[in-house]
């Protein structure tokens, strides 16, 4: 059973939130935002993930409202992101996935509430159509702001990213990668997606070497998710390995990890991977979410949201055999 209780039953039923799935790790309901956030102590979460409906008409299902007129879509977003600071611990972490025409007005009103800016992350959105005057759009915002000093940041790592092509590093380091931390280089705040370019480096006296590189703002290796062998449902849909990467940066095991824009679970699949606990909700269709959740439970993996790209291995030229070897 689980081993913590924010919110108690009789809230819930207050609330209306209806509980969907529990696990040793966390709690899905099925509800409104607001009313998931009103039911919830001060400063009792350690990390926030919001990826709430853009305002672009899309269909979401029942319950979700996607076209609002711009004032009352930011002052409802106004709404969640001063409950989401009130929850969050001193020290926690809220990240907010969104068009930049949106993350601007948030940045503007999380800075006036006193949080800590920490980085704009950049996340690639290739081959995307101009609308109208416009330079075709290139990325998303992911914007990560902390409430006060962050209590924790940990260091997270990428493999260099070398041309699937050529086989050469696609950034200069300078001739200095036998100087590189041994762990790789640290994450950077632009993602970009992997089927563009990228594969492990794999370079060398040693065949099967694979270096490594710290994150930046750019994140340059988080796929989309396209495929219909790989998405849980019809709407928008986020890659697992973003949220592994946000719940291992900015959180450590046993904390509490919050999303409530739960869509197709993928924070409360990647936070039960990685062992923190989690509270979540969604106001349409939960069973993405819950299928994806029961699947973890029983031993069902995918893999496919964790790979690097592939790193090649040096075959003798009297072995015939041909080996790739996948990183996850």
């Amino acid at each position: 059973m689980l081993h913590f209780h924010l919110i108690s039953p009789l809230t819930t039923i207050n609330q209306g939130l209806i509980e969907v799935y529990q696990s040793d790790y966390g709690i899905l309901y099925q509800g409104d935002c607001l009313k998931f956030l009103n039911a919830l102590p001060d400063g009792c979460v350690d990390i926030i993930f919001a990826d709430p409906p853009f305002n672009l008409g899309k269909d979401y299902g029942k319950g979700v409202n996607d076209q609002m007129k711009s004032d009352e879509y930011l002052a409802w977003s106004k709404q969640w992101l001063s409950e989401s600071i009130r929850v969050l611990k001193p020290g926690g972490s809220l990240f907010v996935f969104n068009l930049p025409k949106w993350c601007i007005e948030y940045g503007a009103y999380l800075n006036q509430k006193g949080m800590l800016f920490r980085h704009w992350i950049a996340c690639r959105m290739p081959k995307a159509f101009p609308r109208g005057q416009r330079m075709s759009p290139a990325h998303y915002g992911l914007l990560y702001y902390t409430k006060g000093d962050p209590a924790v940041f940990n260091k997270v790592y990428t493999p260099i990213q070398v041309c699937r092509h050529c086989g050469g590093e696609i950034r200069d380091y300078g001739g200095h990668r036998k100087k590189l931390n041994p762990k790789g280089i640290n994450l950077m705040d632009t993602w970009d997606a992997p089927e563009d370019v990228w594969e492990d480096a794999s370079t060398g006296d040693n065949a099967e070497e694979t270096l490594w590189t710290e994150l930046e703002e750019m994140w340059s290796d988080i796929p989309p998710v396209r495929h219909r062998q790989h998405k849980n449902r019809g709407a928008n849909e986020l890659a697992p390995i973003m949220l592994e990467r946000i719940i291992a940066m900015a959180s450590n095991p046993g904390q509490i990890v919050i999303d409530p824009f739960g869509g197709s679970g993928t924070t409360f699949y990647a936070a039960e991977k990685l062992h923190r606990y989690w509270l979540g909700t969604e106001i349409g269709d939960t069973q993405p979410a819950v299928k994806r959740l029961t699947d973890l439970a029983n031993g069902k993996i995918e893999e496919w949201e964790s790979a690097r790209g592939k790193k090649k291995v040096k075959i003798p030229q009297n072995d015939s055999t041909q080996l790739d070897l996948f990183s996850y």
